[in-house]
């Protein structure tokens, strides 16, 4: 049995307790039901919505007024003034933005005969091989079923098993909140179509065929039923027409494909094509008397102050699981939620938040040996050039292209219609940094070919945006925010929207180095470079607070909220660069500081910003801090 899984003694009551599989494009939660299982299923690039014109042509007559007001310390009437004339335009997020990732279908096995007393059970996930299995013994029968994601045949494979020959009898169905319509295309098939948005947006398909052994089996209405059979295996596709006209013809093909297999070839080629990647890093970290317990049962002996050093060895692999799962060559990139989603209108669209979240979720692509896995964000980063272009023209008059705060699979790349969170210029600079860390790892200078014209185009926006400092005459970025966070000046005004807050600094700084390499690298674009080193030596760079903090805005403002989840202004040390514990010790103290007096104050806790201490510390050269916070995941 492999170490690395997750397992339970009980069904999963709710969404969150279910367990994922995935293949890149096609996901799906696993309840583990008795009497009727449910396995909730996704599609990448299944959203509702479509292209917005959300820029707003009035933004640039504003621009110098907003900025003059900061300088002129009248920072509450600068917030007040993007907030009313730099946002994006169109009525908001439901009438403008209008874009959520959603949920594709439910698939139902309802088994038709109750199975009465269970005696044992048992439902995992091993992430070694991407299966998710539940064993059932009830009365004289045993069952198992089986489900994975296949990356070799693009399908999703549920598998019946019963140790009683005809013994298996249920009814399947599919299901979907809205727009869309169900029927049994044959004996042993069901397809759903839909589109989303009423009708209007994007259409989508999925197609469920299922393979019996023995028995018999028919059509019921909307749904198929299985009578007496010795096994069923289940081939499930979807897909959409975001890159393809026809979503019903791919689903036909890639079952087609499939349904000629042994469910143990199936079996066997999936668990090849993951373990191609997830074997290539192993972790020890050592066991103890509760590394055999159920993963619940782990967690609650963590909390109890119990020690359980492979469960954070399983948190590690766990991890590059859910990327492997949710982000493959070809499909969209991990969002919000990764792959998995059961809502129409999900919590924040479950989109894409580039202030954080989704260079989080590729933070271990290159270290953790996943490289391929990095590959659909490039896509992404790529595909908002033309419309970050555009943003650039209408809102800054500026070449180049720029992202702001959120975007999605329609090429949102507008400030929004919130200065707090929106008013944030620097999305696409830090999605830059992962096309130079991927040619960091790799030294692919092909790739760096096609990577290195989005990353200058970028640069240069900055280059053009950037503005001088009328007290200090260092360059300055904004109007822009920490995202999220506010400030309070001396005398008493409360904003967020600022010039120059740290993260854009170090943003800015970041994207301009690299660039700057990338031109060594490839040996080519020497004046472009040189612009670079004069505007990157000019840069207001990292300052300490009063408090020995390293400040987190130009000026060193107090904070209404000390121990806020966001720890932006540290990005110079993790992911970025600028700022190591030998080449700028004091400014790394200063960093450390930070990092206590938001801890002090609360600060870590949420799941990612715990995240982010960890690799804060790690890069300090504090293993048992960063010890200490990853058992903090663990506990809370």
């Amino acid at each position: 049995m492999s170490e690395w899984r997750l397992w339970y003694r009980e069904p999963a009551s709710l969404w969150m307790q279910a367990v994922p599989i995935g293949n890149g494009r096609l996901g799906a939660m696993v309840f583990g039901g008795v009497d009727s299982e449910r396995i909730q299923l996704n599609e990448s690039s299944l959203w509702s919505g479509g292209p917005q014109a959300t820029d707003n042509p009035d933004a640039l007559s504003h621009l110098a007024e907003v900025r003059n007001a900061y300088f002129a310390g009248q920072y509450r009437r600068a917030h007040q003034l993007a907030d009313s004339r730099l946002m994006s335009v169109g009525g908001g997020f439901e009438a403008a933005y209008g874009a959520s990732y959603q949920v594709l279908a439910d698939l139902w096995i309802d088994t038709l005969n109750p199975t009465g007393s269970v005696h044992e059970y048992r439902r995992d996930l091993d992430i070694g091989t991407g299966v998710a299995s539940t064993e059932i013994a009830a009365g004289r029968t045993r069952l198992i079923r089986e489900c994975f994601a296949s990356m070799a045949d693009d399908v999703i494979v549920v598998r019946l098993e019963p140790d009683n020959p005809g013994s298996i009898s249920v009814r399947l169905r599919l299901t979907r909140p809205a727009d869309a319509t169900v029927r049994a295309a044959a004996p042993n098939c069901l397809h759903l179509s839909g589109q989303c948005d009423g009708g209007t947006g994007m259409r989508f398909a999925a197609q469920v065929v299922a393979i019996c052994s023995g028995g018999r089996h028919w059509a019921d209405g909307d749904s198929i039923c299985i009578e007496a059979a010795d096994g069923v295996t289940i081939l499930i596709a979807g897909t959409t027409d975001y890159r393809e006209p026809i979503p019903d013809g791919r689903c036909r093909r890639t079952i087609e494909a499939c349904r000629t297999q042994p469910y143990e070839s199936l079996r066997s080629r999936s668990a090849e094509a993951h373990q191609k990647l997830f074997d290539r890093v192993d972790i020890d970290l050592g066991r103890s008397a509760a590394s055999d317990l159920p993963t619940p049962d782990r967690l609650k002996h963590v909390r109890a102050g119990g020690d359980d050093p492979h469960l954070l060895a399983l948190y590690f692999q766990y991890g590059r699981y859910l990327l492997m799962a949710s982000s493959m060559p070809g499909a969209m990139p991990a969002n919000l939620q990764g792959l998995w989603c059961e809502e129409l209108k999900p919590a924040w669209h479950s989109d894409y938040h580039l202030n954080i979240n989704v260079q989080m979720n590729y933070w271990h692509a290159e270290v953790a040996n996943l490289a391929e896995c990095h590959l659909p964000l490039f896509d992404l980063i790529e595909s908002l050039v033309e419309p970050g272009s555009k943003t650039a023209r209408v809102h800054y008059d500026c070449p180049g292209w720029v992202a702001h705060t959120i975007t999605n699979v329609w090429g949102f790349t507008s400030p929004g219609w919130s200065a707090g969170w929106g008013m944030w210029p620097t999305g696409g600079a830090w999605l830059c940094q992962h096309l130079w860390e991927h040619f960091a790892f790799g030294r692919d200078l092909d790739f760096l070919r096609r990577a290195y014209p989005t990353m200058r185009s970028c640069a240069e926006f900055f280059l053009h945006f950037l503005v001088e400092d009328p007290r200090t005459g260092g360059l300055v970025c904004g109007p822009s925010v920490s995202p999220e966070n506010a400030y309070r000046s001396a005398d008493g005004q409360t904003a967020n929207v600022c010039m120059g807050p740290s993260m854009d600094q170090q943003l800015i700084w970041d994207l301009f180095t690299n660039c700057i390499e990338a031109a060594d690298a490839l040996g080519e674009d020497g004046e472009f470079r040189n612009r670079l080193i004069d505007a990157r030596a000019r840069l207001a760079g990292p300052r300490i607070g009063k408090h020995g903090q390293l400040q987190e805005w130009l000026e060193d403002f107090d904070e209404p909220e000390p121990g806020h989840r966001h720890i932006s202004h540290a990005f110079a040390l993790h992911p970025g660069r600028q700022i190591t514990l030998r080449d700028t010790p004091e400014l790394a103290l200063a960093v450390r500081r930070t990092l206590e007096r938001r801890l002090e104050h609360g600060g870590g806790h949420t799941g990612w910003s715990r995240a982010w201490f960890i690799s804060f510390w790690a890069r300090l050269e504090e293993p048992e801090l960063a010890h200490e916070n990853a058992v903090a995941l663990l506990q809370d």
